[in-house]
């Protein structure tokens, strides 16, 4: 799996992707990850990415021409054809979910993260990427709020999605969604633990070596959620 990530904040973006799971899963060439700073295409001295609101109103846009010339870059970076996905991060979006994550993984090969800021993307991106590349596009939100920037959703996608790719967690039984879903209460040593004169015990049932009971147990606790 290739992403692409076009942000004026690349260090932020790299440091997170440099550390345990995914910084294995690059090293193995699982996936391959191509963090562009949007400042590299601007042509004046300030290197500006953004400017007022036509119309009026608070804030700023990001500019379209150094976000085409980008994209374009991005696309001629990536010889090998392969199925796309172009994701423009909008707090508006559609909420990101596990269910879009498996999908991701299972139909596109490459995936092109464009980090919006400020009052967000000059809104004809979207129009020529579909009317020149023929790509699909996907607006999406990592949650009902609202970010300061698309980096942080970038991050959470290109996580979430590379959790799906075979090989990245070691073991398909690692994937929560395959056993029991996530949050199912988790124990480790020690079996007791003692604090401000309480004791705070692990579950009987996960010492009992019952995995048939283990499993029930487990299960139960998934279906309160």
């Amino acid at each position: 799996m290739r992403f692409d990530i076009i942000t004026i904040f690349p260090e932020a973006v790299e440091a997170y992707f440099n550390e345990s799971i995914l910084r294995c899963a690059r090293e193995k060439k699982l996936i391959d990850i191509k963090i562009w700073n949007l400042r590299d295409f601007t042509k004046d001295k300030h290197r500006k990415t953004d400017d007022r609101v036509f119309g009026g109103g608070p804030g700023m846009v990001m500019k379209i021409e150094p976000l085409v010339k980008a994209f374009k870059r991005v696309l001629s970076d990536r010889v090998a054809k392969s199925a796309k996905l172009v994701v423009l991060l909008d707090a508006d979006g559609s909420q990101f979910n596990s269910a879009m994550a498996t999908r991701m993984a299972k139909k596109y090969k490459h995936i092109v993260f464009i980090c919006g800021r400020y009052e967000g993307i000059d809104d004809r991106l979207k129009k020529i990427i579909i009317e020149n590349w023929k790509l699909k596009t996907e607006n999406l939100s990592a949650g009902p709020y609202v970010l300061t920037g698309g980096e942080l959703p970038a991050m959470v996608i290109a996580d979430a999605v590379s959790r799906h790719i075979p090989g990245v967690l070691g073991k398909s039984e690692s994937l929560e969604e395959k056993r029991y879903g996530v949050g199912v209460p988790v124990y480790t040593r020690p079996e007791i633990f003692k604090y401000k004169g309480k004791k705070y015990s692990v579950p009987k049932v996960l010492l009992s070596g019952n995995h048939k009971k283990i499993a029930a147990w487990r299960q139960k606790r998934a279906n309160l959620r």
